[in-house]
């Protein structure tokens, strides 16, 4: 193999790790959930058995439908696995990085939630009417919050770039304060973009609480298959933004089979790690009212800006 392929072998090869354990993150969460309520739980393999599972079914598609809602679970899928090739997991250089950064990323997450939003209310159900207002409102919170968080990040490392960013964290041996205050806010950001507590709760269907599984309550078969995919693909690379930019040991430049087994090792431990803390948070929240909601996106808001103010100061 020659030396220009290498690179692009490399992040094919990244992103297909990144969607091949995106479900057994999510296994591994609800597992640990389980534990810490002293329940068995289900194997942590149970996300690809239900994909698997749905995979097979016939779909039940509403007649008010249009090509949105048809449409919907691929483009969603295409543009989170799309940016998942930005994503470094064992090198920290991306081949596919030149051609967009971070700001790109959360574009896509955007173009995917725009259809979501769009399928909700394309069905004319009253949940799925419900589910994307309340999507609206929380996205028109958050996205500021996420912009402001990776301002605050790229500031500190010099470009939106993810390859640059993870590089430049991991040649950084001092812990500046700016980027602690951007390590809370970015948390609570994932916590409020995968739908987890105290902003929505993914493993309930009750009509006061939902808001994702709402949009999504119409979806069957193949369709809903992609749409939880797509759900664990994206929590997995948000997930990966953190553990690269705050946590980055074991990525390294050498391609040796060796360095590459330990980078691997070293990414599953730490997204296992930052997993595993979510799910013990999730435990020990409860569900926030809606229009509490806003509050802690103030703080999140707060934090990264503090985090700039730190940045000036220094």
């Amino acid at each position: 193999m020659t030396d220009e392929l290498i690179p692009i072998v490399m992040g094919i090869i990244q992103t297909l790790i990144l969607i091949a354990l995106a479900p057994l993150l999510t296994g591994i969460m609800r597992k640990i959930k389980a534990r810490t309520q002293k329940r068995i739980g289900s194997s942590i393999f149970q996300p690809y058995y239900d994909i698997i599972k749905l995979m097979k079914k016939d779909e039940v598609i509403s007649e008010s439908s249009s090509w949105i809602f048809k449409s919907n679970p691929w483009i969603s899928f295409i543009s989170i696995a799309t940016a998942a090739l930005f994503i470094p997991v064992i090198i920290f250089y991306s081949p596919f990085g030149l051609a967009g950064d971070i700001l790109l990323v959360i574009g896509l997450f955007g173009l995917a939630r725009f259809f979501t939003i769009l399928a909700g209310l394309d069905v004319a159900s009253s949940f799925g009417g419900l589910g994307s207002s309340r999507e609206m409102m929380m996205s028109a919170l958050i996205e500021p919050a996420l912009f402001i968080a990776v301002f605050t990040i790229s500031l500190t490392h010099g470009g939106t770039n993810i390859s640059t960013i993870t590089e430049s964290a991991t040649h950084s041996t001092i812990l500046a304060p700016s980027i602690i205050f951007a390590a809370i806010s970015l948390f609570i950001i994932i916590l409020a973009e995968t739908g987890r507590l105290p902003f929505d709760n993914p493993a309930t269907h009750l009509e006061l609480t939902m808001i994702h599984e709402a949009m999504v309550l119409e979806y069957s078969g193949k369709s809903l298959a992609l749409v939880e995919w797509s759900q664990s693909i994206k929590q997995i690379i948000l997930i990966s933004f953190f553990v690269n930019f705050f946590i980055p040991f074991g990525i390294s430049t050498n391609t040796s089979l060796a360095i590459l087994g330990v980078g691997l090792m070293a990414f599953v431990a730490k997204t296992t790690l930052l997993s595993a803390l979510i799910a013990f948070v999730e435990t020990k929240v409860a569900k926030w009212r809606l229009f509490r909601v806003p509050d802690l996106i103030v703080m999140t808001i707060a934090s990264s800006m503090i985090g700039v103010i730190f940045f000036y100061i220094k």
